[in-house]
């Protein structure tokens, strides 16, 4: 190549975030990410992974040491925490129940496990009946459930009562916990969670690239006692715990920017409070869903089910998802999501998280989409009446 290529300034568009994830991000946020760089091993930055660690901790609430952010997307984090906790030879049972509970399997393949399923539909939660079934018919090493399925909108209720069975059959337990940490009620030690992973982008509004994990006791001892090496060498646990641990030894190069960003977004969830944080989330998205059904939109998951951080919309008969979602980008410059997997063509996937997590962006998406199903010839003055009494 002789010429140089004649690129111009950067100027993406400013979008409003309402889809799956990245969420909007907080002012004070990308504030941080343009203070100076320090090298990552410098006392000043140590000072600064104790603090992320600490606000961690307190966002997951947990006590747990192992406590970290994974240099990468969230999906470093799952794999840090898969491939780490899952042997050659080790069943791990998997749900089938949304697009992420095949990533799990996927992943825990790889690591060289056998992989079993717990089934349910996808828009359903996991049945405890249907786990202890699978636990009793396999010798299981390791469960991983998802708490919040960004793929259907359903959370996943009853979490100590499945962590109960898995600890009754000594098996661990990994939660994705990617779009519910900071957004909907997580209680990694009350509930009994050995494992959980999430991604920073979602309900913690924050740039994907430094990725919450924690670990308990019992499953680092776990990891720390595998006969055989884990697959990834970036991601092996007991060599991050030279640079995470005390020690703070050498392993890679932090993404040091990200991790100030996670830091200062941590900071906004203890400057709230964890529980504020997660009633705030359930009142917006409350009013969100309130404002789709008077539209006359079905929601995908059961009230009981329904996951406040991602709200998946079922798309009425005779309306073209991917028209609607390309007129919100052209014409609102607003972000919504189609479905994956199963659900693909059929649930829109609108977010409600973190910074996005306010009325004013609630007002705009149901405005916005409003106007975009008229387009699409949908009336969106349909109102149900209820039954009447006589």
């Amino acid at each position: 190549m002789e010429k140089a290529p004649d690129v111009g300034e950067l100027t993406p568009p400013d979008r409003t975030l309402m889809g799956p994830g990245p969420s909007d991000v907080h002012p004070r946020v990308l504030r941080a990410m343009s203070t100076p760089l320090v090298g990552h091993l410098d006392p000043s930055f140590v000072e600064i992974m104790n603090e992320v660690q600490e606000l961690l901790r307190y966002t997951f609430r947990t006590d747990n040491q192992w406590t970290i952010p994974v240099s990468g997307t969230g999906s470093a984090s799952m794999e840090a925490a898969i491939g780490n906790l899952v042997e050659p030879g080790d069943t791990a049972l998997v749900p089938t129940n949304g697009y992420f509970g095949g990533r799990m399997q996927s992943m825990a393949e790889r690591a060289g496990g056998e992989v079993v399923h717990v089934d349910a539909p996808w828009g359903e939660p996991l049945d405890p009946a249907d786990v202890e079934a699978a636990f009793d018919e396999h010798s299981i090493d390791v469960f991983g459930f998802v708490h919040a399925e960004t793929s259907t909108g359903v959370k996943q209720p009853g979490v100590s009562e499945l962590t109960d069975i898995a600890h009754s059959h000594d098996a661990y337990v990994i939660a994705d916990t990617v779009t519910s940490l900071g957004g909907v009620e997580l209680r990694v030690d009350e509930w009994d969670i050995d494992v959980a992973y999430s991604g920073p982008q979602k309900c913690l509004s924050c740039p994907p690239g430094a990725s919450p994990l924690t670990l308990n006791d019992r499953a680092m001892d776990k990891v720390l006692s595998r006969e055989e090496e884990p697959r990834s060498w970036y991601l092996d646990l007991s060599l991050l715990e030279g640079y995470w641990g005390e020690e703070r030894a050498y392993h890679h190069t932090a993404p040091v920017t990200n991790v100030y960003a996670l830091r200062e977004a941590l900071r906004l969830v203890a400057e709230e409070g964890i529980e504020a944080r997660w009633e705030r989330h359930l009142d917006v998205a409350g009013e969100l869903k309130s404002g789709l059904e008077a539209m006359g939109l079905e929601m995908n998951a059961p009230d009981e089910y329904w996951l406040p951080s991602l709200n998946a919309v079922r798309v009425p008969s005779g309306v073209d998802d991917g028209a609607v979602i390309a007129h919100l980008l052209d014409e609102y410059d607003l972000e919504i999501a189609s479905g994956l997997g199963d659900l693909s063509g059929e649930i829109w996937r609108i977010g409600c998280m973190g910074y996005s997590a306010r009325p004013k962006n609630v007002e705009y998406v149901l405005s916005a989409l409003a106007d975009a199903l008229e387009a699409e010839g949908y009336d969106t003055e349909q109102v149900t009446a209820a039954p009447s009494d006589d």
